[in-house]
């Protein structure tokens, strides 16, 4: 029986990359001639793509699973796939076999092969067998959007002894310069504005295409190249990357941030503050090294606002070892940290190597301990915006609430503050979320606002 269109439903956790990674799906499933659905209960193939990096992201695809059981004993034919992270660094197969429903189990690299498996649980689904050589190859079939994320690479060569990706992801793989600047000059042509680039080390970016760099680009890093191309084209006017690897910037890459479309933000990962820390975990740099980065960062560009990632706990980290890393963050002047308490992840060379003997109760304390060190920071950090005009791309829009107190009031007074033009949320040019009184019309526009308050994590003005 043909089953027209038929449905599939994709859910996504993790990290940019795992959604630009499910853009690409989306157009695939797309291609063969699948309709996308919000609903789990009309799919015909539904599709989690897994992170891995910490446990927690795990049991929530297993959470998942079991609600699906009900819908597998309701529709037999239902196929559902697992692909992502988890599959890709599951080898031998352990976890899977406890995902008893579950069809389809792949990495995200083998999702050129999906039309074939597809096929082979139900040839009534799919309008063609035709196979993607590589998925990179696929170009996210992306409505009219401001902004868009960008993957320039795939897989991790750098093996840091906690991180799952180079066995999830694969060993790294840049994508041709042609086949990038063709997807950001397509984006461009339908309104794109924004551009972030992604790659699990991404300024150590190689195009195997190097010579379609133009004559007169002026740098010699390849990544840098890139970002001087990227600024070539005069509709994208706000650039972004992430994450980059300390051993990667370069003067070149520095100095290429100080181009027009370049936002005023990096996010420097550093992990630990502690060399010892930091040579188990195989970061392949001192804490005195990535200072000597962000020194040369704030030479070139004084005001650049910094995030960065830190875990805590990791094997081993005495409360000395950790003081260390909190001394680098207030060193370093960090705006904003992504602070991770230690994941044990089976198959790492950290989980066969090192003891995970840093108790639970002392990596949350550690954890505390940078939030409220950020907390502090950031409100003291944010002050020097107030009175100042920012550049906003908005993002959102939330129309006045009317609540259940309001409903008491006059009705004049009701029609009053609906008539109210609203809230406007959109980041300035330091990835700072920025709320303005606006109207809905201004969703995507790059607009300045002045800024009249500063908190912990809002900067608050009105349009100029």
């Amino acid at each position: 029986m043909e089953v027209y269109p038929p449905k599939y439903h994709l859910i996504t956790f993790g990290c940019q990359m795992n959604k630009n990674d499910s853009e690409r799906m989306a157009t695939l499933l797309k291609n063969l001639g699948f309709a996308s659905t919000d609903s789990k209960e009309e799919a015909d193939l539904i599709l989690i793509n897994t992170c891995s990096v910490r446990q927690s992201a795990e049991d929530r695809v297993f959470g998942q699973i079991h609600l699906f059981k009900p819908l597998k004993r309701a529709n037999s034919k239902l196929i559902i796939g697992i692909t992502g992270c988890l599959p890709g660094r599951d080898r031998d197969q352990a976890i899977k076999k406890k995902m008893g429903i579950v069809d389809l189990y792949f990495p995200t690299d083998q999702m050129s092969q999906l039309p074939r498996w597809i096929a082979e649980l139900r040839p009534e689904l799919v309008n063609s067998v035709d196979l993607v050589e590589d998925y990179m190859k696929l170009v996210p079939d992306r409505k009219t959007t401001r902004q868009a994320f960008v993957s320039i690479q795939t897989g991790c060569n750098k093996f840091c002894t906690y991180c799952v990706v180079p066995f999830s992801r694969g060993l790294e793989k840049n994508r041709p310069l042609k086949d990038i600047l063709d997807e950001i000059k397509g984006l461009a042509d339908h309104g794109c504005v924004e551009v972030t680039l992604l790659g699990q080390t991404v300024n150590s970016y190689r195009a195997p295409d190097a010579e379609l760099f133009s004559q007169n680009n002026p740098y010699t890093d390849h990544f840098a190249k890139l970002l001087w191309e990227v600024n070539q084209v005069k509709e994208i006017s706000r650039l972004h990357f992430t994450a980059p690897h300390p051993l990667h910037m370069t003067d070149d890459i520095i100095d290429a941030m100080t181009l027009p479309a370049h936002l005023n933000f990096i996010h420097l990962p550093v992990q630990s503050g502690d060399d010892e820390v930091l040579r188990r975990m195989n970061r392949r740099y001192t804490s005195a090294q990535f200072m000597e980065v962000i020194k040369r960062l704030k030479a070139k560009i004084p005001n650049l606002a910094i995030g960065t990632d830190i875990i805590v706990g990791f094997c081993g980290e005495t409360e000395e070892q950790f003081q260390k890393t909190v001394q680098l963050f207030k060193d370093a002047d960090i705006d904003i940290s992504y602070t991770a308490k230690y994941s044990d992840r089976s198959g790492t060379a950290a989980h066969r190597a090192f003891a995970d003997d840093v108790s639970n109760e002392e990596k949350k304390r550690r954890w505390e301990v940078i939030q409220q060190l950020m907390e502090v920071s950031v409100v003291k950090k944010n002050q020097r915006f107030v009175g100042e005009v920012v550049s906003v791309l908005v993002e959102r829009h939330e129309a006045p609430r009317i609540t259940d107190e309001m409903l008491m009031m006059p009705e004049k007074i009701q029609e009053t503050i609906k008539n109210q033009p609203g809230l406007c949320y959109g980041n300035s040019r330091e990835m700072k979320l920025t709320r303005f009184p606006g109207t809905k019309e201004l969703v995507g526009q790059i607009v300045n606002i002045k800024i009249t308050r500063a908190d912990m994590w809002i900067l608050e003005g009105e349009l100029v």
